[in-house]
């Protein structure tokens, strides 16, 4: 059959040798990729033969064979699980370029330490080339169940990868290595050696459902045990190296903390150990049982369109499927584990789960056991918490859209970030716990990052009274304040929305009376600005939230704020066009002159106080981060009002 030469993609290439050359500090780790993506296709037979009866595939002896030649210097990895096609070979292992390569290139470039490092090529999942590290060339063999023909991949890991279809080939998939000099001084070691794969088989894979064997040898080797009765040339009986005891399904004294780790790192393919391990069993009239972990890092793609969930189903610990989405809220997606269900159908699919009332019951629970173990976590290890919510709070928040059974819990253990504290973000309980005699709303300003929420004008009253502030810098945020009324019976409300009364009562009578007055002053003005600028604002008011800034623009409160509007916008909803209202500081002399001289106004004028006015509302959009209308026009102005000035 022909040869087809390829070449990797470029960046693909770059990745490849960085994997190769600098970042693995434990080169065993290849044998537990490999190993690992033979189960999963053990697993996918086995769940495609209960599916497809016409598939013809033999699954009563689903097992992985390792086999090691020292003359010839090579390992291979071979099961007989469910195999490749000649275009899944092209599309799964013949690249690992993707959308994501370029910025997984500049994290790694700037990791500053090997574990980091390491995290992040469990993060992108490209295991399967960790061989690299160890062999000189890999040579993949692989016939897809149901298929005739089998297909061979080969790569020495440097430029370019060569595929062919051939006629025979057993079902399943062989990768095997020709392995490198071994050398102790670069932590490589001699992997044709039996107790070498048996201890990293041990330590990476006992876990795994199915047996993994030492394929035969001779018994002239030292490690071999005879079959009883044969010579010495005859070969030895094959050894299963793992003990395939679910981690699950054994009580949490028979199982060490490293044991539940290493189980995390073959379901995720992440290489640093979760942040917390979550243990659940369910009996009565419908068994079930789980084991969950918060992983201690978020994922590249969490927010990426397509993400997979990690939570794997088996009933009975007969695997079903590894990205069960029906049992876990996307909001949870971060979430790794595996559940086994005890009452599910075998044949059971994705549509059926959906609707399934045990899996409902089941998805309910795990979630509410997910937000009560944070929740202990808050209390019990503060430190462990805030790696949480930097990893994770972003994606929590998301349920306060979507999960009202959940909501109160998820802002029970929901923080942010505040004016209270410049480093430590606070609680909603605690900020409720902080508020002043007086104060009826928990305040809150929504923008594109800290420093630029702390500089707006809405916030000058606010920092004058000494009010604490929170302040939301996710996109979510935006969203979900508008859902949530409020919390513990005191509302939440934007300060960059409707009127500010701050202060005692005392204090409000006296503002309330001194506004009026300065209503009265500033009446004509008010009333000749809304008119001029009638088509883009709905009121000009006065304000008194400002101190400092001249005028600032605000929301009604119940109207859609702009970033809400927009976000809408780019995901192709129409939403109508809001007009605001620009408040105006009357204790600022640009605002105060501009009163003077519209009581003085003549017809000469009248066009340079237009065009003040129209400034002013720029000025106050700009300041509040906002887009101009007309910036060439505004640009036009200011420089004709700064060549008046010289």
């Amino acid at each position: 059959m022909p040869t087809e030469t390829f070449e990797f993609q470029v960046e693909a290439r770059q990745l490849l040798q960085m994997m190769i050359h600098s970042i693995y500090s434990n080169k065993d780790v290849f044998l537990r990729e490999l190993v690992s993506n033979a189960s999963d296709a053990l697993d996918k037979l086995r769940l495609e033969a209960l599916r497809d009866d016409s598939l013809g595939a033999d699954v009563s002896d689903l097992h992985i064979d390792i086999q090691t030649d020292k003359q010839s210097r090579t390992l291979t990895v071979r099961d007989n699980g469910i195999g490749m096609s000649h275009d899944e070979v092209v599309q799964l292992i013949g690249t690992i370029a993707n959308s994501g390569t370029a910025k997984f290139l500049r994290e790694l470039k700037e990791a500053e330490d090997t574990a980091a490092a390491e995290g992040l090529i469990g993060r992108f999942g490209v295991g399967f080339y960790s061989s690299f590290m160890v062999a000189d060339e890999v040579t993949l063999l692989t016939r897809r169940a149901g298929e005739s023909q089998g297909t061979r991949w080969t790569s020495s890991g440097e430029g370019t990868y060569t595929i062919e279809t051939v006629d025979s080939a057993p079902q399943g998939t062989a990768v095997t290595l020709r392995l490198k000099p071994e050398d102790a001084d670069d932590r490589l070691y001699d992997y044709t050696s039996p107790w070498k794969i048996r201890e990293i088989v041990k330590r990476y894979s006992d876990f795994i459902t199915w047996p993994v064997r030492m394929a035969a040898e001779t018994a002239s080797d030292d490690t071999a045990k005879p079959v009883e009765g044969a010579d010495g040339d005859a070969p030895r009986e094959p050894e299963t190296l793992n003990s395939m005891k679910a981690l699950w399904a054994r009580s949490r004294d028979e199982v060490t903390d490293d044991e539940y780790h290493e189980l995390y790192k073959h379901i995720s393919h992440d290489w640093i150990a979760p942040l917390e391990t979550i243990r659940l069993q369910a009996e009565g009239t419908f068994e079930y049982q789980a084991l969950l972990f918060i992983p201690s890092h978020a994922p590249q793609d969490l927010f990426m369109q397509g993400y997979k969930r990690g939570i794997q189903l088996y009933v009975k610990r007969v695997f079903i499927m590894d990205d069960c989405e029906a049992l876990m809220p996307p909001y949870l997606r971060f979430v790794k584990g595996v559940v086994d269900a005890q009452d599910l159908s075998l044949n059971v699919s994705r549509e059926i789960l959906q609707q399934d009332r045990q899996i409902q019951l089941m998805h309910r629970r795990l979630a509410k056991k997910v937000l009560s173990t944070v929740k202990d976590m808050m209390s019990a290890d503060p430190e462990r918490y805030a790696t949480f919510w930097r990893e994770f709070g972003r994606v929590l928040k998301e349920g306060l859209l979507s999960d009202f059974e959940n909501r109160d819990a998820i802002l029970g253990v929901a923080s942010f970030a505040t004016t209270h504290d410049k480093d430590e973000p606070t609680t909603l309980r605690q900020y409720v716990e902080r508020m002043e005699d007086g104060q009826e709303h928990i305040y809150y300003l929504t923008g594109e990052s800290r420093q630029a929420i702390e500089n707006s004008p809405h916030m000058e009253a606010f920092r004058a009274k000494g009010v604490e502030v929170l302040l939301l810098t996710d996109p979510v945020d935006e969203v979900w304040v508008e859902a949530e009324p409020e919390f513990d019976g005191k509302q939440l409300r934007s300060v960059a929305k409707g009127e500010v009364d701050l202060g005692t009562e005392e204090e409000k009578k006296e503002a309330a009376t001194e506004r009026e007055n300065r209503q009265q002053e500033y009446a004509d003005l008010l009333a000749w600005m809304t008119d001029r600028l009638s088509g883009t604002v709905k009121e000009v008011r006065l304000s008194s939230r400002l101190t400092v800034s001249p005028a600032c623009i605000v929301s009604d409160t119940h109207d859609v704020t702009p970033a809400l509007e927009n976000m809408y916008r780019a995901m192709g909803q129409p939403v109508p066009h809001v007009k605001r209202i620009l408040e105006l500081n009357p204790e600022h002399p640009l605002v105060s002159g501009l009163r003077r001289a519209h009581s003085e106004k003549s017809e000469e004028s009248g066009t340079g106080l237009e065009e003040t006015t129209e400034l002013l509302h720029d000025l106050a959009l700009l300041a509040e981060g906002g887009e101009l209308g007309d910036p060439s026009r505004f640009v036009r102005l200011m420089a004709d009002r700064l060549e008046r000035t010289l």
